[in-house]
């Protein structure tokens, strides 16, 4: 599988490169895509043909992850002839959540087939598609892809606040994208987010063959961040930014 970060970002940023979370994962001429926040449908677009995403797995209903849905609805239905339709898995409170920003019933199902997330094992297309519960909101999930070679996967974290939550998906070797929004911490009383400490300590624990490390907040210094995630996990760390590029 072939990683592209499409953006990286957490809900707000002082870098005008900052785009919010977006990750397209690649394997044999098909893909599906992690998330689609802000600003993130010129990029994706760019890259590989939406209407041809097996789908789209959105982590959790906060905008900096799904709010560009609106833009590749809007491309489906009125840029394509004929209109094309893409599958979306996500919580079964997004098309409400998308009909409502525009105070529009039907808004979401006239491009877009959600597919409620539950826990579990799914298959999009010839991809395999892991979920579990996290703790974040009240319906954050995680996942875990592969492409059904029977390699190492990408364990993708979305937003959260306890690391342990992704224990059950990560397999030996496995690649994590995980959130390091408090950066070298600690993190704040009451705030669901991890930080370096937490991924490094996961990671020695459960395995992992790499950290690519996303969702920096402004303001957290970036190597005093690496170096945190280092001092307790021995292999490799980045942190990644849109353009990213990676093979799983």
């Amino acid at each position: 599988m072939r990683l592209t970060v499409i953006g990286a970002g957490p809900a707000y940023s002082d870098d005008p490169r900052s785009i919010g979370a977006c990750y397209l994962v690649q394997s044999g001429g098909r893909a599906l895509a992690l998330d689609i926040g802000h600003g993130a449908f010129a990029s994706l677009a760019s890259r590989f043909p939406p209407e041809r995403l097996e789908t789209i797995a959105i982590s959790h209903l906060h905008p900096d992850h799904f709010v560009d849905l609106v833009s590749l609805r809007h491309y489906l239905r009125y840029h394509l002839v004929p209109a094309a339709r893409v599958r979306v898995d996500a919580h079964a409170d997004l098309a409400a959540r998308l009909d409502g920003l525009h105070a529009e019933p039907g808004f979401a199902a006239a491009a877009l087939d959600i597919v409620p997330l539950e826990p579990g094992l799914r298959t999009a297309g010839p991809f395999e598609l892991e979920a579990v519960r996290v703790t974040h909101t009240a319906d954050s999930f995680a996942f875990r892809v592969t492409d059904g070679e029977g390699g190492p996967g990408l364990v993708y974290s979305g937003d959260l606040g306890r690391a342990g939550d992704l224990r059950p998906l990560v397999r030996a070797g496995d690649t994590l994208l995980v959130e390091v929004s408090f950066g070298a911490g600690p993190v704040p009383d009451g705030a669901s987010h991890l930080d370096g400490p937490a991924v490094g300590a996961l990671a020695a624990a459960a395995g992992a063959g790499r950290v690519l490390l996303t969702h920096l907040l402004m303001g957290h210094d970036a190597g005093a961040t690496l170096r945190s995630v280092r001092d307790r996990f021995a292999g490799p760390v980045e942190l990644v930014a849109p353009g990213f590029e990676a093979d799983v």
